[in-house]
This record gives C-alpha cells, structure tokens and sequence, in this order.
C-alpha cells in the first residue's frame, strides 16, 4: 500500500524539478533560449513582409495587365463585328457591372445589343415542370423550324428563346417578326415567366452571347427536389439553340472549374467541337476576348479561349463580310429557310 511518505518524496520532486528549471531558464539557458526564440520572431516577420511584397508586386501588375488590356481594347476589337446585332442571354444572376462590361465591348466591336434577358428559377424549377410542358407545346406552334417531336422539353424552350430573339421580318429584316414578338412574349409572361427582358427588345439579334453567372455554392440536397433538381442540360440546350439558330454563339463563362458550364461543354466531345467558350469574363481580359471569339465563330471557327490547360489566350483574326439585310417580298421568304450562318451546324449538333 502505498504510504504518505511516498506522496511527500512525489510533491518534493515535482518541486524541485520546477525550481531546477526555473533557475536554468532565469540562469544559463536564459540568453540561449531568449535569442532562439527572438530570431524565430523575427524571421517570420521577414517572411511576411516577403510575402506581403510579393503579394503587392503580383497585385499591381494584374492591374497594369488589365490596365493595358483595356487600352488596347478599341484597338483590337474595332470592326470585328461591323454591324452585328448581337442578344445578350442571362443563364442566372449576373453582376451588373459584367453585363454593362460586355455590353460595352460589343458595341466597340462594332455591334449593337437589341435584347439582353435572363432566365428565371422558372426555366428549371422541379415544381412547374408540368407548366413548361403545356407552354412549350404552345411554344413550337410559333417556330418556324420546329424541333424532332422527341428533343424534350428543355430544346423546345430553347428554340423558342432564340428564335424569339433572332426572328427578322423578312420584308422588314429591322424589326422583329409577329412570331418571335409572340414567343417572347409568352415566355416573359403570366405567373411564372420564364424570361425577364433588360428593357424593350429593340430588333432581331444576328448572333447571341450566353452568359453564365459566378459559380454557385453547392447547394444542401433538397428530399423534394428529385431527380429534377437543376443541372447543366437546360443552359447546354440554351446553348445549342444558340448555336444552331443564330449565325453564331459564345458561352461568356466565369472561371473554369470541375463544375462549370466551360468543362461542361469541353468535356462533351461532340459540343466541344461546335461550341465556343470564353472563361474569366468576370475581368476586363474575358470581356475583350468574348466579340473576338464571337467574330471568329461567325466566321466558322470554333475555339476554347482563356488561360489554362487546353485553352487559347486570343482567337484567330477574322474579317467577317459586310451584313445584307435586303428586304425579301413574302412570296420569296415563303421559299427560303430562316435561318442563318449557324444553320449550318443543324445536322451534326445534338440536343441538350
């Protein structure tokens, strides 16, 4: 059994075992441990104030990268686009400035900006499913080239978006056909619009630049959401449509990560072929690229533009032909398809 003498010699030990190193460290060990421990101090500090340098030195010249990016941007855009009427498609929120930003660089380009509109949660809700069906059948009998009976829901909402924003009238090519007005019009209205228009939609778009907003933080799984819960298909059909109705289209995306509509397309071998892409349009670098890249695809070529594996800093130079809008009698529309540069991707493209 252990005895009180034996907590006595344990207490005495501990104590003197305090009071040796007290008197070490107050002693010999006093300057040995106190220079260790100042130099540990101050070398963090000088790593810091590294750091600190570097971080301003990359800083500052990101800005005069961009500062010189926007300078040059008259320059390099200049005519690209002489005359195109370009729509602006909202896939969701989009920071104003960014929407402006590229507003402003079409138009320095050369083009001008009829429309700009943003899908509503609508466009994808699980709960109004059935609604976008009715709607969508309502929708196609507007069409004038009507999707496969079998493309889905989502392609036919797609279509209508497009050739709602694209539709000419043939005998007046400035403004608007009666069945785009209409499609337009029923996909920004009722209860539950799937459309917000940016002000009045001024005339027929040519071409159309899809917009995607920042990236979204993953959302807690919804027990009611399903198998419906939103994904990529209803903006790759957005996309598609884009594409395949108007002259051409360019994705005008954030950042490229795992989850963007960017890898999305790219690593679909079939869309990354027709499809173009712009990532970090949320800078003034993206925002310069995104009329270059839109001119090159009018022009039939096809890219992935940004910095980063598998991405090119800066589309081919291209000299687009002048645009003809020469009014057509409606006897010699009734013979002539409706639709323009982009048609041509039709046969081979896929739905979303």
């Amino acid at each position: 059994m252990i005895d009180f003498r034996y907590h006595i010699v344990s207490l005495i030990s501990v104590f003197l075992a305090l009071a040796v190193g007290i008197a070490l460290g107050a002693g010999p060990l006093k300057e040995t441990i106190g220079d260790t421990l100042t130099g540990q101090v101050e070398q963090l500090r000088a790593e810091k104030e590294d750091l600190r340098a570097q971080l301003d030195a990359a800083g500052t010249d990101e800005a005069a990268a961009e500062a010189f990016v926007a300078a040059s941007a008259d320059r390099l855009l200049a005519g690209s686009l002489a005359d195109r009427r370009v729509a602006l498609v909202l896939l969701d929120e989009v920071p104003e400035e960014q929407v402006t930003a590229l507003t402003e660089r079409l138009r320095r380009a050369g083009a001008s900006v009829p429309a700009t509109v943003r899908l509503t949660d609508a466009w994808t809700d699980p709960g109004l499913r059935t609604y976008r069906q009715a709607l969508a059948g309502t929708l196609v009998s507007y069409l004038d080239a009507a999707p496969p009976a079998d493309a889905g829901t989502q392609t036919e909402l797609a279509d209508a978006l497009v050739q709602g924003l694209t539709g000419a009238d043939a005998s007046a090519p400035d403004q608007v056909s009666e069945n785009a007005a209409t499609l337009v019009e029923l996909l920004s209205s009722g209860d539950n619009p799937l459309l917000e228009l940016a002000g009045e939609v001024t005339g027929p778009a040519d071409a159309v630049v899809v917009v995607a907003g920042p990236p979204a933080e993953p959302a807690e799984p919804s027990p009611t959401a399903g198998a419906e819960a939103p994904g990529p298909d209803a903006a790759l059909a957005v996309l598609d449509a884009a594409q395949r109705i108007s002259e051409g289209a360019v994705l005008a995306d954030g950042p490229r990560t795992p989850e963007s509509l960017t890898a999305a397309v790219m690593g679909d071998g079939e869309r990354s072929e027709r499809l173009t892409t712009v990532s970090r349009t949320d800078d003034v670098t993206g925002q310069v690229v995104v009329p270059l890249a839109l001119a090159a695809r009018i022009a039939g070529e096809n890219g992935h533009y940004g910095y980063g594996d598998d991405l090119e800093p800066l589309p081919p130079a291209v000299q687009l032909p002048p645009v003809d809008r020469t009014p057509v009698s409606p006897g010699e529309a009734a013979g002539e398809g409706t639709t323009d540069g982009g048609g041509a991707d039709a046969g081979a493209e896929g739905q979303g």
